[in-house]
């Protein structure tokens, strides 16, 4: 189908001429998935089904303590300073952005009244504005109302670069400007095809001007409102024990009738994997389980005991091992893995070719991960239309050692390469996690056959994933030559996703490390092809730029896919959870409910 004929079909739903499903099983069979059919359509101004998740509850209360289980347990609750998954989680119970994506990727209301469209004069026709409505009769967990005053702040102080917060890529070259006390207009400075990133989902949750104002800028850290935090969402902060626990309890004033259904909820944090998804699946301890990435067989012998199942749901999350662009061993004006430096080893193409080679992702992800993980070479995997056809992953040792001995890295008296003084001599970071160390001792066995020696390092989630930028052992400072983790996808349209590979976003000193490009990699064309995405308004013409984004960061192999990542949830059976593929777990807390 040529482009032409996608837009003549977009402007017959327009017309309704064309029912909307209709237009969703038509893209079906371009390899389009429902969410990114509905994202061409809501990019397009078209409105979208708007139709809220299921809830039977009649009555606010009543269902008791709900209790979540996190092995990795959240160390602060400012959701602007959440670089983790762990911590947008336990931020979104209490903090919530105008709008949520649900598992088919539609946009559903939080303090939006409605999704802004074309119809109803929420989308500018050059692509450049969005006005949004906000809900009436919202106040805060201290009783202040919420007006758009608070959604100017928060876009403000997220893009001030003095706070060096996570999200400033999405609000630094945007203006929020109040229409009334209850509308706000987002300018772009561009047209934009993907409007709803600010203020939307992960990265759009709003926090009360009156309560961070006085906290702006390089003095945002030091808000106690980040560990207790003062939201609209449906529960209270109640007690919070960073890495440990946290309790909730209901918000009597909540401005979704009815709700939530439970008087109190409850998050564990710490320990493993596997004892979370022992106290889900087969004790029935707690009622959900976040991020059960245990190897298959186990989950399997555990969900018989029928107590809980296994839910899995495909977004774009993709396990990767990262190589060092920087040297992390030497310091330059100050700075370790300064991106004034280059890796010693890794500078040389045929060294990081080998560490493709030398991993056997289909093997890992078959015998390990089973229903968790696909093997992959794309780092960008769905939806479907940006998945590249242009790569592929091979797992040859014999190989790997040929590349090698070609560009001239001799295996010593101890069975290390070397090339002059620098010798094939790594340091492997990961989180403690069954699974990880697993695969790190099978790259290690097979790097070991090729004349490379792995140094396995374990860092404990809390650390590893931390935000404390004073700790050598977090993934974002990689001071470490190889680290491997699991990055999330956390809307339907790969944007923000992408955006972690430009030069802008390298983390470094300069940002307390808080940006995104762990890798320090850094691309003339990438950056250039990155900016004319953000852009181009003709959708396929959009898709083949964000493929050709994929092949620029995998064929340089500085970042080495390894398998998409189906989110697993461990359930309770009693448990009704809204769960979204797009967005956090606990982006729709207020629908949950037990039978």
């Amino acid at each position: 189908m040529q482009e032409q004929e996608i837009r003549s079909l977009i402007e017959q739903v327009r017309e309704g001429k064309l029912p909307r499903r209709s237009f969703i099983g038509r893209m079906a069979a371009l390899g389009l998935t429902a969410p990114m059919a509905g994202t061409l359509l809501l990019n397009a101004g078209v409105a979208q089904a708007q139709a809220l998740p299921p809830y039977k509850p009649t009555k606010r209360g009543g269902g008791g303590t709900l209790k979540m289980i996190y092995w990795q347990g959240a160390v602060h609750l400012n959701p602007h300073y959440a670089g983790g998954t762990k911590d947008q989680d336990a931020s979104r119970i209490f903090y919530e952005p105008l709008a949520g994506w649900d598992l088919e990727g539609n946009l559903i209301p939080n303090l939006a009244a409605e999704i802004p469209t074309r119809a109803n004069g929420g989308l500018s026709a050059d692509g450049r504005s969005v006005t949004w409505k906000l809900k009436r009769g919202v106040t805060w967990h201290d009783g202040q109302p919420f007006t758009a005053d608070d959604v100017v702040f928060t876009a403000a102080y997220a893009g001030d670069p003095a706070a060096a917060m996570v999200t400033i890529a999405t609000y630094k070259d945007i203006k929020v400007i109040k229409v009334d006390s209850h509308t706000v207009r987002v300018e772009y400075p561009r047209p934009t095809p993907f409007w709803a990133e600010a203020l939307v989902g992960s990265v759009g949750c709003i926090l009360p001007k009156h309560v961070f104002e006085p906290f702006m800028g390089a003095k945002s850290r030091e808000n106690p409102a980040n560990l207790k935090p003062v939201g609209t969402g449906p529960y209270k902060i109640a007690d919070f024990k960073p890495g440990d626990f946290l309790r909730a309890t209901a918000n009597t004033a909540y401005h979704v009738p009815n709700q939530p259904h439970f008087d109190a909820l409850e998050i564990k944090g710490g320990g493993d994997a596997t004892s979370a998804a022992r106290a889900v699946l087969q004790t029935a301890e707690f009622d959900i389980g976040w991020n059960l990435a245990v190897e298959d067989e186990i989950l399997k012998r555990l969900e018989a005991s029928g107590r809980g199942k296994m839910i899995f749901h495909a977004g774009s999350d993709i396990e990767f091992v990262a190589l060092n662009v920087t040297d992390p061993w030497n310091e330059v004006d100050g700075e370790r893995a300064s991106a004034k430096s280059r890796h010693p080893a890794f500078s040389d193409k045929a060294v990081r070719d080998a560490m493709s080679l030398l991993i056997d992702r289909k093997g890992i992800a078959e015998v390990i991960y089973g229903r968790g993980a696909i093997a992959t070479a794309n780092f960008l995997n769905n939806p479907p239309r940006f998945r590249s056809p242009n790569t592929s992953y091979e797992f040859n040792i014999d190989k790997a050692n040929q590349v090698l001995e070609a560009a001239g890295w001799k295996k010593g008296a101890d069975g290390i390469r070397a090339k002059g003084n620098v010798k094939l001599k790594f340091v492997y970071q990961t989180s403690v996690s069954g699974p990880r160390q697993k695969c790190q001792a099978i790259i290690k066995d097979a790097c070991t056959k090729a004349g490379i020696d792995l140094e396995l390092k374990s860092v404990v989630a809390s650390v590893f994933f931390g935000s404390d930028f004073a700790n050598p052992d977090t993934y974002q400072k990689f001071w470490a030559d190889m680290e491997m983790f699991t990055t999330t996808m956390t809307q339907p349209d790969p944007q923000f996703f992408m955006e972690q590979f430009t030069t802008e976003q390298i983390a470094q000193k300069a940002n307390k490390w808080s940006s995104r490009n762990l890798s320090r990699w850094s691309n003339a064309e990438y950056d250039a092809t990155f900016k004319a995405a953000q852009v181009e308004l003709d959708p396929a013409k959009r898709a083949a730029l964000f493929i050709k984004l994929n092949d620029l960061v995998v064929n340089d192999k500085y970042i080495i896919p390894l398998f998409a990542r189906p989110r697993p949830y461990g359930v309770g059976n009693k448990l009704q959870p809204v769960l979204s593929a797009w967005d956090n777990m606990t982006w729709a807390l207020g629908y949950w409910y037990k039978d």
